[in-house]
Formats: C-alpha cells, sequence, structure tokens
C-alpha cells in the first residue's frame, strides 16, 4: 500500500508540473531583456473583467467602452461609436514596456474603420475627440492602429497600418490625412480580421521607443520599427480610445500589461528632471501639409465636354424623333380601322 501510494503520489507531481509547464509555453511574456523586468498591476487590465459594472480599480471608462469577463470592447461594429478608458494613476517608471492583446474585426469585408490608438499623455481625456475618439492637440506619446486610409498625396501608405506620434501640445494630428505628415515612424501591419490572438509590444527604454508586433499567429515577434532619441517624461497617463465613422468596426482590448524594466548600465534618473521634460523626438520633422492637387482645366478637356454635350443632345432629340414617329404611326393605324 506504501508503494502504491509513494507512485500514486509522483504521478500527480508529474502531471502538476507538466501543467504549469504547458501553461507556461502559452502564456504570452515580453521580448527578451537583459534587465530584470516587474509587472505594474495597478497599471494594467488583466481579465477576467467584472461585467456586472464599469467599475475597475484605476482606470475609467467613457462613451461607448462596454466590459464583458473576457474583453473591453471600446467600440461596437456600428457607425458613429468611440470608446475611451484611461489608467487614473500617473506612470512613474523611466523604462517600460506594454505587452497588449487586440482585436479588431467587424462585418466589413472591404470597407471597415477607423482604428484605435495607445495613449501616454499629460491629461486623461475622458471626452470624445476627432483623433480615434480622442482630444486633438495631445501632449505626450500616441500610439495609432489605423485601418482607414484616406490617401495623403505623395504621403499615401497601406493600411492597416501602425505608427508612432509625439506631440509637446502645440501641434495637431491631421486624422483626415492619416497623418503622415507628422508621423515618428510605421509600419503595415494585417492586425485586423484575424482569427487568432494578435499583439503588439512597446518598449521605452533608455530613450528608446520600439514596437514589435505578432498578427501571424505564429507566436513570433515581428519588429514594426525603433527609434531612438524619444524625449519622454514620467508621470503621464496611459489610455487607449477608439472611434468609427460612416464605417465601422469592433475595436476590443483583451489584455494590457505593463511591465517596469530596470535601469540599464550607466543610466541615471531623477524624478524631478523627469518630470518637467517636454516630449519630443528626433526622427522624422513635421513636414509640410500636402493638399492633393486639383486637376487643371486644359483646351482638351473643354473638347471633351463639348462632344459629350453634343452626343448627348444627338441622343435625346434621336428618342424623341423616334417617338414622335412611333405616336404618328399609331394614330395612321387607328384612322385606318374607322375608315373600314
Amino acid at each position: 500500500f506504501q508503494h502504491y501510494y509513494i507512485t500514486n503520489n509522483l504521478r500527480m507531481k508529474v502531471v502538476v508540473v507538466l501543467l504549469v509547464a504547458l501553461a507556461v509555453t502559452y502564456c504570452k511574456t515580453p521580448l527578451p531583456m537583459e534587465k530584470k523586468v516587474y509587472i505594474r498591476r495597478e497599471h494594467s487590465l488583466i481579465k477576467p473583467y467584472s461585467s456586472m459594472s464599469m467599475d475597475t480599480p484605476m482606470w475609467d471608462y467613457s462613451g461607448s467602452t462596454i466590459v464583458s469577463n473576457n474583453e473591453i470592447r471600446l467600440t461596437p461594429d456600428h457607425q458613429s461609436k468611440s470608446g475611451r478608458v484611461w489608467n487614473t494613476i500617473a506612470l512613474m517608471s523611466r523604462n517600460w514596456e506594454i505587452l497588449m492583446e487586440f482585436k479588431v474585426h467587424g462585418s466589413g469585408r472591404t470597407l471597415y474603420g477607423d482604428g484605435f490608438a495607445l495613449w501616454y499623455v499629460n491629461e486623461r481625456q475622458l471626452m470624445s475627440g476627432d483623433v480615434f475618439g480622442a482630444k486633438n492637440g495631445f501632449n505626450g506619446l500616441a500610439i495609432f492602429f489605423d485601418t482607414y486610409s484616406n490617401h495623403n498625396g505623395e504621403h499615401s501608405h497601406g493600411h492597416p497600418y501602425i505608427s508612432a506620434v509625439v506631440h509637446n501640445g502645440t501641434q495637431k494630428y491631421d486624422h483626415d490625412n492619416d497623418g503622415t505628415h507628422n508621423e515618428l515612424a510605421g509600419c503595415q501591419s494585417s492586425f485586423r480580421g484575424q482569427k487568432h490572438d494578435t499583439f503588439a509590444s512597446i518598449k521605452y527604454i533608455n530613450n528608446v521607443l520600439t514596437v514589435h508586433t505578432d498578427v501571424r499567429g505564429k507566436n513570433k515577434w515581428t519588429k514594426c520599427f525603433e527609434e531612438k532619441n524619444v524625449i519622454l517624461p514620467v508621470g503621464y497617463h496611459l489610455g487607449l480610445s477608439a472611434s468609427t465613422g460612416d464605417l465601422a468596426d469592433s475595436h476590443d482590448v483583451k489584455m494590457l500589461k505593463l511591465y517596469e524594466v530596470d535601469l540599464l548600465p550607466g543610466q541615471t534618473f531623477n524624478v524631478e528632471e523627469a518630470l518637467k521634460l517636454v516630449p519630443s523626438a528626433e526622427g522624422e520633422p513635421d513636414r509640410p501639409h500636402v493638399h492633393p492637387k486639383k486637376k487643371e482645366k486644359g483646351s482638351s478637356s473643354v473638347l471633351w465636354t463639348i462632344l459629350y454635350i453634343f452626343i448627348g443632345l444627338v441622343v435625346i432629340l434621336s428618342i424623341v424623333g423616334i417617338s414622335i414617329v412611333v405616336w404618328q404611326k399609331k394614330n395612321e393605324d387607328r384612322r385606318r380601322k374607322r375608315f373600314f
């Protein structure tokens, strides 16, 4: 009996170890780093959520946001919706990484929009605005997950598109023209409409901003961009927002985890000085807005216009003439019948 008990006990331990290993294997982790990372739960959104109320500790909701057990839906797949969720506690970490699981999907196959944004800005924006559901003229960092192409002449690019913008409160984001004249960096990414899980990693370490994605269902990170000399102060707030217009999509946040990263060798951190920093980036500078060029009317276009008018008149006159002939023919037939 004792031998049977020991054997059973060993089997149970083996099963437990295998289950733990399996859970670790399927658990999404941050990108490998040389320094230690610590999850900051006060800045994270971890399911299960409370579907009974909108009261989630340390986060505020507004607009069309709907909370269920497994996701936070910023907008449903309906037109003219916008939703937001904002962290109530200011982030004081010098180095950090955000690991986010999300899903953008809807009934539209060729036309859909508009997208969502991840924010790290100086003030929470619970009221609706024209930049993916939040206010324009922001101060801080925005990562845009844009699904609708507005095309701005020579600055047009494919969609879906992920881009980063750093503003200090004096610039305006031109959402109607994709904001390409003042973006820091970006890349195309097929994150919309996937049946598998989609992830994004946003790292800010020692003034270097790096974005990776895992949207192909292969559990493999792909670098979107990396930009050096990005200056961001501490004490700003994290947020998420999304919007729909004439087109629509569901914008769901499954999970958001913020990890604090240790200081790198030689890196210093003075809280008072970090609070006073002004957001800036030494990437691509603001470019002048380029309006689509209007086609000038030349002599050839005038001639084509005259030709179209002439052809239209000929068609109309032909229809009128045929109608008159048919009418006269019918009247003549009626008279002959009466005579006989």
